[in-house]
């Protein structure tokens, strides 16, 4: 008995000096915790006749009840203190000028996004939109991907447990289209677009502005005259352009588009790769209840993110989503 009493003693002693929240806290665990003082008292009652059990007993939590009084109270006095030293140090001099306002700007990405829709739109494209959130059928079936394609691979899609997917392109939402309407359709799908990819030059979300062009008629001539038309407006230059054979799954010609580029290094002029298209695959056509024997169709894609870096001569695309604020002001 006179051992808790010397234990309670020193104990509240401790307490009572304690000069900070830590402090206080490791005096806590010695004497309170799993493996504390008091605990260890109390793990020897075991040991003891039964009448030396109850009075021991009620001793210790008599002690272990006090400490806890005792610790509440000097928490609540050092939070005190810790409050009123911090609105001191954190004062403010109300007298001194006030810093101002700084003016916002959109971000480059978003300029360069709306100055695409904008000149589509001007061209008579109609904006149409889609969940980002995408199954196997939209973003790849309906769109004559094979199913040997790389594209469906795990390395380069981000796939849902429940077998669904971020869509790599906003293609999908050509497809919802055609599927709800009859041609002719003259649309653009703008919008985010997900891919297992990160370096200087991809991240793994990016903008895209897509479009389809369906009709009686329609030719690869429609095609390069709509693109050759949004290159000059987009860079508000006359550029060189060409077209490169590729491969596209959904189109039938494909090709790359390369413009006559000058890098500013120096170097000599060159061509530089900025969108792909091609017309669209009589497959696509079909599977959306369209008739590829009566009409015929463009779809062409681009990155808005390359736009962005080539107009305003940024070399890392890590830097558009790093919220640099001093690299985000030049462009208000």
């Amino acid at each position: 008995m006179n051992a808790v009493t010397e234990l309670q003693t020193r104990a509240l002693a401790a307490i009572e000096a304690s000069e900070n929240l830590q402090s206080l806290d490791d005096l806590r665990v010695r004497y309170l915790g799993k493996k504390g003082e008091i605990t260890a008292q109390l793990k020897s009652l075991g040991s003891m006749e039964p009448e030396q059990r109850k009075a021991f007993g009620q001793a210790v939590n008599a002690a272990r009840d006090a400490l806890n009084q005792a610790i509440a109270a000097r928490r609540s006095l050092l939070e005190s203190q810790a409050l009123e030293n911090r609105l001191l140090s954190e004062k403010v001099d109300v007298s001194l000028p006030g810093r101002g306002e700084q003016r916002g700007g959109l971000h480059p990405v978003t300029m360069a996004m709306e100055r695409a829709i904008g000149i589509f739109t001007k061209l008579g494209f109609d904006v149409a939109t889609g969940p980002e959130v995408e199954d196997d059928h939209y973003n790849f079936e309906a769109l004559n991907f094979p199913p040997h394609h790389p594209a469906r691979a795990m390395h380069d899609t981000f796939y849902f447990g429940d077998g669904r997917l971020l869509r790599t392109h906003t293609s999908p939402v050509q497809i919802r289209v055609m599927e709800i309407s009859k041609p002719p359709y003259r649309i653009i799908a703008p919008g985010k677009v997900f891919r297992s990819d990160s370096d200087q030059t991809h991240t793994p979300m990016f903008h895209q502005v897509e479009g389809l062009l369906v009709g009686e008629g329609v030719s690869m001539a429609d095609l390069k005259g709509v693109l050759h038309t949004f290159v000059n407006a987009f860079f508000e230059r006359s550029l060189a352009m060409r077209f490169r054979p590729s491969y596209f799954p959904f189109t039938e010609p494909s090709a790359e588009v390369d413009i006559g580029w000058e890098k500013g290094d120096g170097s000599e002029p060159g061509w530089l790769e900025i969108l792909g298209c091609g017309m669209v695959h009589p497959n696509v056509l079909r599977g959306c209840d369209v008739d590829p024997e009566k009409y015929t169709g463009y779809a062409f894609g681009m990155g808005i993110e390359r736009l962005a870096m080539l107009r305003y001569g940024v070399t890392d695309l890590r830097q558009f989503f790093e919220n640099d604020l001093e690299f985000l002001r030049q462009f208000h």
